[in-house]
């Protein structure tokens, strides 16, 4: 099965002889630089490109093309490197795009000989970059994986060269392209897109999926999640313990870079990614534990994965316990299947025979090969068990160390709360489980800023936890769901740096409501009937229109002095009541275009409610990472196929946290106006 990946996510390479596709909107050239174990490239000949295009286990294309192949031997790879880095670039002075924001999203396909895809990666969210790094090969444990990186640079080959720690970076950039230059009257068109084999593309919003965060915990379903965030097409986390998310940096599988830099800008007030987000590899923490002795297991440890601080190893080792129970859950599963097919064609050949089916011999060889299925079982089990334990041990660790951001309601931290002065990394959304150990939960993360709206599903959407539960039961669930994660949000961000609204056209979630209403920690009072919908959804549209035409023009310093350039969410109950077809054109642009500047979107819905406008509004759902107020096995892992369980999080039977935490956030947010 092919993993889609995002960014950040990482997946395991089962050959070492591959092939690395690449198609985009435009020719491009293709660059590989090998680096150390910091992923520095310590000279010219680390560098692979068209006028020189060899390196030990490394082969580029010696021209630009709209369809590149990078042939890679990772057996012959030098065993100083550590990193191969794919680069790609467009070509300067030619008369084509001066910038990936005017071309199709490039596409990156790792192979192996034989054609078979292994992982793939959309590059979105380019508009003034004209290099990239696409995609990082990386050592781990003695085995290489793939990461899917995305990181651009406006500054071009030079920029990026300069980043990696070249020497010489800009001269050695200049001859490179100058090189191509000469050569691109030879330079392949970009296909047609309409095309069976035009280039292969998807819309910037088609990318994530999540993230256990990001999500099975984060690889939530095609259209999942991540645990760490982002989707189980969902993120699926596969770092252990790099880092998932931007490159490493990364931390970010989603991770874009600030919108300011993105987009050539001078920086200005406008800037939704995380500040403390690197773009080198981060360094392997010191280990906090003596090594275990022989034939002990070592001792586990919070935070014991790479990052720049604490908050990013964490995060990363969220991510590395969710690969970990993903494999050791589908090695058991494969030794139990195979145990049952042996079993059955032991029988086979017994039955087959008709001698055997008289008298004690066929009996004698069915117990036999059932004695062998129940042995091949039993060692699978107890090495599972094994697996499990340890991910136990190690998570009873991980749990109590945790930020707010990534911790549970009962979680002790609550209780020592202070407003945040740092932008934060990321945002637990709930668990995810197994069903071989259901007690083993792992934290859904998903990167911040979001990448994608949320669903917070009000139907019933036939897990049994939902049946058991009545329509308006399962309305009020979900919409409290969605004011704790909305109060997580603003707990989270520092003062002014983060907004919500909310539309309540019926005004029936007025209780659920009353925690944010209270604390006066909204911008304004929910927005009821048809007039209050149309205009916070006017307002926030507006405010998408200014900022994306500011990043664009280069001028966001220039934008009105009163506009909230801090992250907004708008939280929308009980769709698509109050809505008319100009609302919901203007709710589908907000969940299409707010992400990239700094609007996000959260609905509480029944899909069953909305069906009225028909096939209209599948993009708008398949938009967003849907979750469930209650129980339910709907995220499903790309990896290795899994359903994950999520559980939803619950504040516990009469705690006052939340309310404490909100009047905290409100007297933050007042001394910061003052």
């Amino acid at each position: 099965m092919t993993a889609e990946l995002v960014r950040g996510q990482n997946h395991p390479l089962p050959h070492s002889r591959l092939e690395i596709r690449v198609t985009a909107g435009a020719p491009v050239m293709a660059c590989a630089t090998l680096g150390d174990d910091r992923g520095t490239v310590l000279g010219i000949e680390w560098v692979a490109h068209p006028g020189s295009p060899t390196l030990p286990g490394i082969e580029v294309s010696r021209q630009a093309a709209a369809s590149l192949r990078f042939h890679v031997d990772l057996e012959a790879v030098p065993d100083r490197a550590h990193l191969v880095h794919v680069l790609l670039a467009l070509p300067e002075g030619v008369g084509g795009p001066a910038r990936f924001g005017t071309t199709a999203a490039p596409f990156a396909a790792v192979t192996a000989t034989d054609g078979t895809e292994i992982a793939s990666f959309t590059i979105t969210g380019l508009e003034a970059e004209s290099a990239v790094v696409a995609l990082e090969l990386y050592r781990r444990q003695g085995a290489w994986k793939v990461r899917a990186v995305g990181q651009g640079y406006a500054g071009g080959l030079a920029e990026l060269f300069g980043d990696q720690g070249l020497p010489g970076a800009r001269e050695f950039a200049a001859g490179i392209q100058e090189a191509v230059a000469r050569h691109m009257a030879s330079a392949i068109q970009a296909p047609l897109t309409g095309t069976p084999d035009g280039v292969r593309v998807r819309s910037d919003r088609s990318a994530t999926a999540t993230q256990p965060g990001q999500t099975a915990a984060g690889a939530a379903g095609a259209a999942g999640a991540s645990p760490g965030g982002s989707s189980a097409t969902g993120a699926t986390p596969h770092q252990r313990p790099g880092t998932p998310g931007q490159p490493t940096g990364p931390a970010d599988g989603q991770g874009q870079q600030p919108a300011a830099a993105a987009h050539g800008t001078s920086g200005g007030r406008v800037n939704y990614t995380h500040p403390r987000r690197q773009t080198t590899a981060p360094p392997t923490p010191p280990p906090a534990s003596p090594p275990a002795q022989p034939g002990q297991t070592p001792r586990p440890v919070a935070g014991d994965a790479t990052g720049w601080s604490m908050e990013e190893r964490l995060y990363n080792q969220v991510w590395g316990m969710f690969e970990d129970l993903a494999r050791a859950t589908a090695a058991y599963r494969s030794a139990v299947d195979f145990a049952e097919s042996r079993m059955d064609q032991e029988l086979d050949r017994v039955l087959s025979d008709p001698r055997s089916r008289i008298g004690g011999t066929g009996d004698a060889a069915r117990e036999v090969a059932r004695a062998k299925r129940d042995q091949l079982t039993d060692q699978a089990r107890e090495a599972l068990d094994r697996d499990l334990g340890q991910l136990a041990a190690e998570s009873g660790v991980v749990e109590p160390a945790l930020p707010p951001a990534y911790a549970r309601w009962d979680n002790p931290v609550w209780h020592a709360y202070r407003v945040p002065m740092d932008n934060p990394m990321a945002l637990r959304l709930g668990d995810l489980h197994l069903p071989e150990r259901t007690d083993l939960r792992i934290p859904m993360l998903v990167r911040l800023p979001l990448e994608r709206g949320l669903w917070i599903d009000s139907g019933r959407s036939g897990s049994e936890a939902a049946l058991m539960l009545d329509e308006g039961q399962l309305r009020r669930l979900a919409m409290d769901n969605a004011v704790g994660h909305a109060a997580r949000l603003l707990a989270a961000y520092p003062p002014g740096e983060f907004t919500v609204h909310v539309i309540d056209a019926a005004g029936s979630a007025a209780m659920s409501l009353a925690p944010l209403v209270g604390a006066g920690v909204l911008s304004q009072p929910p927005a009821s009937g048809a007039a209050g919908v149309s205009s916070v959804l006017a307002k926030l549209t507006q405010r998408v229109d200014l900022v994306q035409m500011a990043i664009r023009g280069g001028a966001a310093d220039s934008l009105p002095p009163d506009l909230d350039t801090g992250e907004q969410l708008l939280i929308v109950n009980d769709f698509p009541h109050g809505f008319d077809d100009r609302a919901v054109t203007q709710l589908r642009y907000l969940a299409d275009e707010g992400p990239a500047v700094g609007v996000h979107l959260m609905m509480v819905a029944d899909r069953e409610d909305a069906s009225a406008y028909g096939p209209v509004l599948d993009p708008l759902w398949r938009s967003l990472l849907r979750i469930t107020p209650v129980a339910d096995d709907h995220l499903a892992d790309p990896w290795v196929g899994h359903a994950w369980t999520f559980e939803p999080l619950t504040m516990p039977p009469g705690s006052q946290i939340l309310r404490r935490v909100l009047e905290q956030v409100a007297e933050a947010r007042r001394a910061w106006r003052r």
